[in-house]
């Protein structure tokens, strides 16, 4: 494996791993023995970088994940860095599978937050610690005032933003300096990159969620998939529908080409992009199979040079493809 610094300080291997699908959106829970196992195993590979939320669970239990990585990451806790998230809940009267974001940033719901998140995870701090989505209703700068108290009592090292622009990013950064801004980014959802210059302007690092675009840049997935549409989001994302696969055969095409290239896989092709990109860029892909996070793991030694990166963006400028999941709506009701 091999390690990147993002913001001013904060080190962490170079593919991270998204923990979230272990317990929420992609399918029912994986059993808790084997994901234990699984994220012991990915400490032995090399990753230090692990992400989760308050928020990943179930309806029956809320916070399975963040207690489920405390619990697997405890032996080695010195040795990794932590990452979640504070500030969103689900709207769980709303009936679709993936269910509505009602952003929370009030102070004292951060604090009840932050005080809940270091029991679970079982920890004094937190390594880093997300804003989950803009709240509408309270000024970033009351947010980031909050953070830089809570760095001052030692309960988080470093903070970010996910699925923030530039002006509440600026906004944010002369409060309380953020360390990583979180948000989507893969071959097919690249609405983020005009922020490249704003980040490398302040220093900060761009951790990639969805880096495979839910899976689907792995070219495992075809048109007799069938996703659960009780706990599976990708029952309803449109990459993973017919005609999704469909208008994405040239993307897969070129996936399969530069793979045989560099006789990597598709999934690792995707992620030496990201990486190859841009030096703070992080990609933290999730699984829960040991083999996909080996496979991850080893995107981080495949170099693609300046000109085959220059070479990818424009064939998938020049390219139809489907839409993608954008991400849980969000609604502004307290």
């Amino acid at each position: 494996m091999q390690y990147r610094t993002i913001g001013k300080d904060l080190t962490v291997s170079a593919v991270g791993l998204g923990c979230m699908g272990m317990s929420h959106a992609y399918g029912a829970p994986a059993d808790e023995k084997e994901m234990k196992s699984l994220l012991a195993q990915a400490v032995d590979m090399g990753y230090t970088f692990f992400d989760t939320a308050e928020v990943y669970g179930t309806q029956e239990n809320p916070h399975h994940n963040e207690e489920l990585v405390g619990a697997a990451l405890k032996p080695y806790r010195n040795k990794i860095v932590l990452a979640t998230k504070f500030g969103i809940r689900f709207d769980l009267s709303d009936p679709q599978v993936n269910k509505p974001l009602i952003p929370d940033s009030r102070p004292e719901v951060i604090r009840t937050s932050v005080e809940c998140s270091l029991k679970r995870l079982g920890t004094d701090h937190i390594d880093l610690y997300y804003q989950h989505r803009t709240d509408p209703n309270i000024p970033i700068e009351e947010v980031a005032g909050v953070m830089a108290d809570l760095i001052k009592e030692g309960k988080i090292t470093h903070w970010g933003l996910s699925e923030a622009a530039e002006d509440i990013i600026r906004r944010a950064h002369a409060v309380c300096p953020v360390t990583a801004i979180q948000n989507r980014y893969s071959m097919m959802a690249r609405w983020y990159e005009p922020l490249f210059p704003v980040l490398e302007e302040l220093k900060i690092g761009y951790v990639a969620f969805s880096p495979l675009a839910n899976g689907f840049l792995s070219a495992k997935y075809g048109k007799d998939t069938v996703f659960d549409g009780v706990y599976d989001y990708r029952s309803t994302m449109p990459q993973f529908t017919l005609e999704g696969i469909q208008k994405n055969q040239a993307l897969l095409e070129l996936l399969h080409q530069m793979a045989a290239e560099k006789q990597a896989t598709p999934a690792q092709v995707s992620l030496a992009w990201i990486l190859c990109k841009k030096p703070y860029l992080v990609p933290i892909p999730g699984t829960r199979k040991v083999q996909r996070l080996m496979e991850n793991a080893k995107a981080a030694d495949i170099l693609l040079t300046t000109q085959e990166v220059e070479a990818i963006d424009q064939a998938l400028d020049g390219m139809e493809m489907s839409e993608v999941f954008g991400g849980s709506r969000v609604v502004k009701k307290i």
